[in-house]
């Protein structure tokens, strides 16, 4: 199975490589997409159950919108647990700078797909997550996240997971 993430994270990195030739200058003079490559546990609370988990999240500069609840931007983000559970999202967050500290609370609802590990009940789920992150240099950033996943009373049953993170921020 981690083979099996292996090979799908090396197939995300090379699209990403592949998905835009940037030169020095561009990279300079936009920095408009940041990408957030997160790595942790999934479903923390049920220790015998337990996975890892890994993801990569797309924002972008360009979309950030200054409103009355702060700096607010669309998200879109994949991620993949050892047990090939997968989880695709789209959402909002919000970005509060504190000095070089970052909190970054979001909501995104989704669709979850259970392979080998724990069936959260039905395949649209809302994941709720807060990150704390600082800045390093210039366009990077390292965090560390706590999300809950569940669907809402939307299903017959509704387990939830809980997931913590760490996350390094980058961008383009």
């Amino acid at each position: 199975m981690k083979t099996n993430i292996i090979k799908i994270l090396i197939i995300i990195f090379v699209f990403l490589g592949f998905a835009k030739n940037i030169n020095a200058d561009e990279l300079k003079s936009n920095n408009s997409h940041q990408f957030n490559f997160f790595s942790g546990v999934f479903d923390k609370t049920n220790e015998a159950k337990n996975s890892e988990l890994f993801g990569v999240q797309h924002s972008s500069e360009n979309l950030f919108r200054e409103t009355f609840l702060g700096k607010i931007s669309p998200i879109t983000g994949f991620m993949i647990t050892d047990n090939s559970d997968t989880y695709f999202y789209t959402g909002v967050q919000a970005e509060y700078k504190i000095g070089k500290l970052n909190l970054t609370p979001s909501l995104s609802p989704g669709i979850y797909t259970v392979a080998d590990g724990k069936d959260l009940g039905l395949p649209l789920e809302f994941k709720s997550e807060v990150q704390i992150s600082i800045d390093l240099f210039s366009g990077s950033k390292l965090g560390y996240s706590q999300s809950h996943i569940s669907n809402a009373d939307l299903g017959d049953k509704n387990p939830g997971a809980d997931s913590y993170m760490l996350n390094f921020m980058k961008s383009f």
